[in-house]
């Protein structure tokens, strides 16, 4: 993966988001069955902890049933203020190491790092320091599949979870399909794999056999896109979904502080990264938002937002500084501070998508 020609594409996924947060903001819930839903009747799961999946307790799955299976199940009010927080935390992570970031939900996203920002030399080594900072950051652990391309990356995330990564080289991706259900691969839900089984295609090799005569017979205007994944092709481009709205930096202490002046000279750091980041871009925002988290992992934001965007780096270490200081005085320590600006007068526009999967049924 190391030829300029070959893209280099990672996709990232929080193991057991929603219960992995639930779990780490409640000590007394860790090693235990975990749902994030609702018990009633007509409730559903939202998502489960790996302890709760061992039973078959999965997302989408009514609550009865999954009591049924799991008489021990703990059910948690969902909290998808914290959630959208928390991936917000992910996100700016992935920013540092690419401008090529395609989230797909809260909690996993793409990232096309073939422009090697970091100078880590491999995507391999991108992920693993990608992974550390999130488990470092937000107490939480992240898997990643590493690909030449979008399809491979997505299905090699799944292949060492919990807190893992695995990578699919060029010399071993077609063959790699080859031995994988068909059942797994993204754009084949379930009405489509019962199809797919039922005209004997279980398997990547299976589909490989078919031809496109034959796919286009029973598949219609996927016939395309089966036919390329069953080779290990895949020519979409990791697109931003949306023009970025903000901009941020963020770093973890060694230790927890509680000394102002040691805090402070965190948020001006992050506030100079920021500023240097708006003048190479020339995207002023309006609004600056500073972010702490406290050594219990509680996290808070403050946010003030200006008539005019602000453009001189002093104004933006000032109003930093002016927002950190409304915390103060302090009952524990701080583990992280961030300092982003966001309501941006220009955006960049976003790159159009190329060509899609099938949707899942």
């Amino acid at each position: 993966m190391s030829e300029p020609s070959v893209r280099k594409i990672i996709h990232i996924d929080m193991d057991a988001f929603f219960a992995s947060v639930e779990q780490r903001d409640a000590p007394e819930l860790r090693g235990k069955p975990v749902a994030v839903g609702s018990p009633a009747a007509r409730g559903v799961v939202a998502a489960a902890s790996y302890e709760a999946r061992a039973f078959g307790v999965r997302s989408a799955l009514p609550s009865v049933t999954a009591l049924r299976r799991c008489p021990e199940l703990i059910f948690v009010r969902p909290r998808f203020e914290v959630y959208r927080a928390v991936s917000a935390q992910i996100h700016a992570i992935f920013a540092d190491y690419t401008d090529l970031i395609q989230p797909l939900s809260l909690d996993e996203a793409y990232l096309d790092v073939t422009d090697d920002h970091r100078g880590l030399n491999t995507a391999w080594a991108t992920a693993k320091e990608i992974r550390a900072r999130i488990h470092e950051e937000t107490g939480l652990t992240a898997s990643a599949g590493i690909s030449y391309n979008k399809f491979l990356a997505k299905l090699a995330s799944d292949h060492r979870k919990p807190n893992g990564q695995f990578a699919v080289t060029p010399d071993m991706g077609a063959a790699w399909v080859e031995q994988l259900p068909v059942a797994k691969f993204h754009g084949v839900g379930p009405v489509t794999a019962a199809k797919m089984k039922r005209l004997g295609i279980e398997t990547g090799a299976d589909l490989k056999a078919q031809s496109i005569a034959v796919l286009a017979r029973h598949f219609g205007s996927a016939a395309d896109w089966y036919y390329g994944i069953a080779r290990g092709i895949d020519a979409r481009p990791v697109n931003p979904s949306r023009e970025r709205k903000s901009s941020g930096s963020e770093t973890t202490f060694n230790r927890d502080l509680t000394d102002p002046a040691e805090i402070e000279a965190g948020v001006l750091k992050m506030a100079d990264d920021v500023a240097a980041w708006s003048a190479k871009r020339q995207q002023f925002g309006r609004t600056v938002t500073v972010k702490a988290k406290f050594a219990d992992f509680r996290q808070v934001t403050r946010s003030r937002t200006q008539p005019q965007a602000v453009r001189d780096p002093a104004d933006l270490r000032a109003t930093a500084i002016d927002l950190i200081r409304t915390l103060y005085p302090l009952d524990i320590g701080i583990r992280l501070v961030g300092v982003t600006v966001s309501n941006f007068e220009t955006s960049d526009a976003a790159m159009p998508l190329f060509t899609s999967a099938p949707d899942a049924e």
